[in-house]
């Protein structure tokens, strides 16, 4: 396969960079150049709810640079996200289409979740470095303008994440407005760190400890390259030289601070901001080694692009996060993982036999594991309406790897398996979800209600499935010699909506053990 030169932009909330790569399947992916230019998108949006047309004009004339230094590298192709600046405004498609008209260039905003697995997908992309660190209990700290999240790993599997509102964008505009003083700002960051960590120590961690941080973020993670540090392995930190390096920087004024480091003044008070943050975060999570692997938004968005294009292989099961991740929720909401991993059984074998009329891919059967794990957990709000619970609670949280579409896609499958299904015509007013995403929640939801009515008591009846499509008859045979009369009694107004989207009928059988 040829090698690919692809641009990856990030139209984020300090800045706008691009990265160059060069991917083949034989290198891998080499960066070959890397061009940034500041502007501050963030602190219109944090503080107005827009931005402004001069800004706009400024990413605009940034970007066609950008694209005329695509053209002089040849770009085979590119990809250009905005964060939390432009996901936050209040005229996104405005700013999107001057972007557009303005420059040729498409941008695509990305869900907080979806700049985060990109973000995990770049450290990932370290191989033996990040498969050796997270073998202990792990928190990757991923620091943005708006918002930082945490994302726990405990041996090697992600237990959970939450977006915390400690984005470095909006920490310094509340310093500023408050005019405190350097102790001051000390203070407040740290108050402010702790009352949001308080609820995530509370959810997944109790009084265990964090062994080890991985730090993404635009400043810090740069800082702990240089030379004048000193430090003893270029990207480590242990808790006590980050300790050391926050005295340093409590010290020194801003501007002695950039003299050190050759950096501005206002990116010593951003570093500073970062410095403080991390160093609670380490205190908290009473957590022992700092590590910077050094990578950003491009680094994930050029991995997607090589990934899905098969010009690099990761040896890295994401899939296993995003269930790892979902099985946490479904935990925190007393879900039955017994009942859970027999309605997986059949929900599987049921989507393994009819590939050939729903015509859905790995990504679909994904989302189907998904939606069984998470089928119960609105029982845990109300016995009355689980549906409609359990999609409030899908949408709630964060699902690491998920898009947002693909999430809504997820509740509602969990919200109509316990419902009656709505049309198109009918759904459109409530969802943002087109006709594509519409048929797989028909798809899939069909498939779960005939699974959910199979599987009715938290006792298991049978002890395996099978299933096997015959012109226009799915034979679902079960392994059980227990009576199954409630099972397919309750089964035929299910088994309908199931004819009505794939036009073959669901047939149980019971398959006799005689001893």
């Amino acid at each position: 396969m040829a090698t690919k030169i692809f641009a990856a932009i990030d139209v984020g909330s300090y800045e706008l960079a691009m990265k160059i790569y060069e991917i083949s399947p034989k290198a891998g992916l080499r960066e070959i150049d890397d061009i940034r230019h500041r502007i501050e998108l963030g602190t219109d949006t944090y503080n107005t709810g827009k931005i402004n047309r001069q800004r706009v004009e400024e990413v605009c004339d940034v970007l066609r640079r950008f694209g005329e230094i695509m053209k002089s590298y040849q770009v085979d192709a590119y990809k250009a996200y905005g964060t939390s600046a432009i996901r936050e405004t209040e005229n996104t498609t405005i700013i999107l289409d001057m972007i557009r008209s303005g420059t040729g260039l498409s941008v695509d905003v990305i869900s907080n979740s979806e700049q985060r697995f990109l973000d995990y997908k770049a450290i990932a992309s370290k191989g033996e470095s990040f498969e050796e660190v997270i073998k202990k209990r792990t928190a990757i700290v991923d620091v943005g303008g708006g918002s930082t999240q945490i994302s726990l790993f405990d041996r090697d599997a992600l237990v959970g994440t939450q977006n915390l509102r400690l984005g470095l964008l909006r920490l310094r505009e509340r310093i500023l407005a408050m005019q405190v003083t350097r102790s001051g700002q000390m203070s407040l960051i740290r108050e402010q760190v702790d009352n949001q960590l308080e609820v995530l120590r509370r959810l997944y961690l109790a009084q265990q400890k964090v062994n080890n941080i991985i730090l993404v973020d635009d400043y810090l993670s740069l800082v702990m390259r240089r030379e004048q540090m000193h430090l003893k392995s270029s990207g480590f930190l242990t808790r006590e030289e980050c300790h050391k390096l926050v005295r340093r920087m409590r010290e020194g004024s801003f501007g002695e601070i950039a003299d050190f480091l050759g950096i501005s003044d206002e990116n010593a008070f951003l570093l500073y901001i970062s410095c403080e943050m991390v160093d609670r975060i380490m205190e908290i999570l009473d957590s022992d080694m700092l590590w910077a692997p050094g990578v950003c938004l491009c680094d994930g968005i050029a991995y997607e692009y090589a990934e899905k294009n098969r010009l690099i292989k990761l040896d890295h099961n994401f899939e296993k996060d995003i269930l790892a991740g979902v099985d946490n929720i479904a935990r925190r909401f007393h879900g039955n993982e017994q009942r859970s991993a027999l309605m997986e059984q059949v929900a599987l074998a049921i989507f393994d036999s009819m590939k050939k009329i729903h015509g859905l891919k790995f990504r679909e059967r994904l989302l189907l594991q998904l939606a069984v794990r998470l089928n119960d957990c609105g029982k845990y709000i109300s016995m009355s309406n689980v549906g409609e619970c359990g999609y409030s609670i899908i949408m709630a949280n964060e699902i690491i790897g998920l898009s947002h579409i693909e999430r809504e896609i997820l509740a509602n499958i969990v919200k109509y398996n316990r419902a009656d299904f709505e049309y198109y015509s009918a759904m459109r007013s409530q969802t943002t979800l087109d006709r594509a995403a519409y048929l797989i929640v028909a798809k899939l939801t069909a498939i779960l209600k005939v699974t959910n009515g199979l599987v009715r008591s938290y006792r298991p009846k049978f002890s395996g499935v099978s299933a096997r499509l015959r012109d226009r008859e799915l034979t679902i045979v079960v392994d059980t010699n227990e009576d199954m009369t409630l099972e397919t009694g309750l089964l035929e107004p299910k088994e309908d909506f199931f004819e009505e989207v794939f036009n073959v009928r669901p047939v149980i059988r019971q398959k006799r053990t005689y001893q």
